[in-house]
C-alpha cells in the first residue's frame, strides 16, 4: 500500500484493497455489532436494530434491500423520527433523506501498533471531560455511555485531557477505532497517531483487526490514516433519514 499523501481531490478515488468476493462482516458493521458483541446495548425489532439512545446514535438493518427491514425500522423508531443509518446502499423513495454523505472504511494494513506509556485508560469519571473535548473537536458521535462500548484512552497534560481515542463497533473479529481527537492547542504533536497505535495494539492483542471510518470530506484524517498504515477497504454511504408520517420528531443523540 502506498503511503504517499494524495492530492485532496483524489483521496476518494483510491482503489480499495482487494477483498474476497461475497458478503463481509464489515459491509454492515453496525448490524454485526448490534446482533453480536453489543447485543446488550441493542433495541431490535425484526431486521432493524439501534443502540440505546444514550450509547450511540446509530441504527442498522439486516438487509437494506428488503422493504420489510425498513418496515421494521419504522416500527422500532416511530413515525416522523429522524435518525442516522449506516451500512445501506439506498433509501426507499417514501422515506425522506435529510442528509447523505460519502465516507470511507479503512482497515489496518501495514499499521505499526505500539503501547504508549503516556496513555491512560479513561473511565466514566472522565466522561464530562471527554464530552467537552469531543464537542470542541467533533470527531464524530460520542454520547454519555459510549465509553461502555470498549476501551477508551487519553493523554493528559497538566492534568487536562488533551487527546483521546477508543473502541466503538465490535463486529466479529474486528474492532473499530473511534473518537480520535486532539485539543487545538496540542495538534501537530503526534498525539492522535500515538493513541491510534495504542488502541490498535490492544485490539490486535485480543486477535481482532483494527478498522475505522472517516467522512469523505475529512481529508486531513484520511491522509493521516493512509500515511500510518491503514488501507481503503470500501466507500460507505452515511444517511440521515426520517420515518414516514408523524410530526417529524428527532431521535435522541442526533
Amino acid at each position: 500500500m502506498s503511503t504517499d499523501l494524495q492530492p485532496a481531490q483524489s483521496l476518494l478515488r483510491l482503489d480499495p484493497v482487494p477483498t474476497p468476493s461475497g458478503p463481509h462482516v464489515l459491509d454492515n458493521a453496525a448490524w454485526a455489532a448490534l446482533t453480536g458483541a453489543h447485543r446488550r446495548f441493542a433495541e431490535i425489532v425484526g431486521s432493524a436494530a439501534r443502540y440505546q439512545t444514550d450509547v450511540a446514535p446509530f441504527v442498522a438493518l439486516g438487509d437494506s434491500s428488503d422493504p420489510r427491514a425498513w418496515d421494521d425500522l419504522a416500527a422500532l423508531l416511530g413515525p416522523g423520527t429522524q435518525t442516522a443509518v449506516t451500512g445501506i446502499s439506498a433509501v426507499p423513495e417514501h422515506w425522506e433523506t435529510v442528509e447523505r454523505a460519502e465516507g470511507v472504511q479503512l482497515v489496518a494494513d501495514t499499521l505499526l501498533t505500539r503501547a504508549d506509556p503516556e496513555a491512560v485508560r479513561l473511565t466514566t469519571a472522565d466522561v464530562p471531560e471527554m464530552l467537552d473535548l469531543v464537542s470542541r473537536n467533533k470527531p464524530g458521535p460520542f454520547l454519555p455511555r459510549t465509553i461502555e462500548l470498549g476501551a477508551y484512552w487519553g493523554i493528559r497534560r497538566g492534568g487536562r485531557l488533551v487527546a483521546m481515542a477508543g473502541e466503538r463497533l465490535r463486529p466479529p473479529g474486528h474492532t473499530e477505532i473511534s473518537a480520535v481527537c486532539t485539543d487545538a492547542g496540542h495538534r501537530g504533536e503526534g498525539l492522535a497517531t500515538r493513541l491510534v497505535r495504542h488502541v490498535a495494539d490492544g485490539i490486535r492483542d485480543r486477535g481482532d483487526v483494527p478498522f475505522l471510518h472517516a467522512a469523505g470530506d475529512n481529508e486531513n484524517a484520511i491522509r493521516l490514516y493512509l500515511s500510518i498504515g491503514f488501507a481503503l477497504r470500501r466507500r460507505t454511504l452515511f444517511a440521515v433519514v426520517r420515518v414516514p408520517g408523524g410530526d417529524r420528531a428527532t431521535a435522541p443523540g442526533n
